[in-house]
């Protein structure tokens, strides 16, 4: 079974436990808010202006949801554009994205595109890919399909979880390595999951325990390509 084969089983045994993510549990509501404040402030360092015109692709789209944060946030369904390995991935996507918005099935090591983006996300598709080799060609993909001026947006993992032996942390050297020509702004976000389940009730304890960054455990990384 080769690596894609692989990641394709990883996300076959998760789909049972994705309901413990959902929005009706306040800790996941709350790691949300909390990530796309994050995500959005990293965004307007870059673009002052407004997103009017940004062309934002998502590697690892999923169902969509992250594109539709940045079609909230003003970005035309045009230019939001997303990939992924999983055919029912991408048909989810389609469903909840505006028909102008472009969803690709398939190997994102292996694709080209005709325009570059101005911001190419990754949310925890890197620490999903387990082969060294396999996570290089898709940074390279990432950063080839990024504008001069435009930047790589990674949400993953900084620590490893011993009970899910299906994903690998993605350190801040490591995103150095694979994207070394970038300038990059690094910022802790997420509770841990656990901890953040155990006080999920108590919205003023979840929002203070969420500043202390030894408890995140997961960084939002923005590196820009000059």
């Amino acid at each position: 079974m080769d690596e894609l084969d692989q990641i394709k089983a990883r996300y076959a045994r998760r789909e049972p436990t994705g309901s413990i993510y959902g929005m009706h549990h306040n800790d996941a509501f709350f790691a949300l808010q909390q990530r796309d404040a994050v995500m959005r402030h990293l965004v307007v360092g870059l673009r002052p202006q407004g997103f009017e015109g940004l062309r934002v692709l998502e590697v690892g789209c999923g169902s969509g949801m992250n594109l539709l944060r940045f079609l909230m946030w003003g970005v035309a369904p045009v230019d939001l554009h997303g990939v992924d390995l999983l055919p029912e991935r991408c048909e989810a996507a389609r469903q909840h994205l505006p028909a102008a918005s472009s969803i690709r099935e398939g190997d994102a090591s292996a694709m080209t595109f005709e325009q570059p983006f101005d911001i190419v996300l990754q949310s925890t598709t890197l620490s999903s890919i387990l082969d060294d080799d396999l996570r290089r060609q898709v940074a390279q993909v990432m950063w080839d399909a990024t504008a001069s001026g435009g930047a790589v947006l990674s949400y993953d993992f900084a620590v490893n979880n011993p009970k899910n032996p299906d994903v690998r942390k993605v350190t801040v050297p490591e995103l150095r390595e694979l994207f070394p020509d970038g300038d990059a702004t690094v910022r802790r976000v997420t509770l841990a999951p656990p901890i953040g389940r155990r006080v999920g009730r108590w919205p003023a304890a979840y929002k203070m325990l969420s500043a202390v960054p030894p408890l995140l455990s997961h960084r939002l990384v923005l590196i820009k390509k000059p």
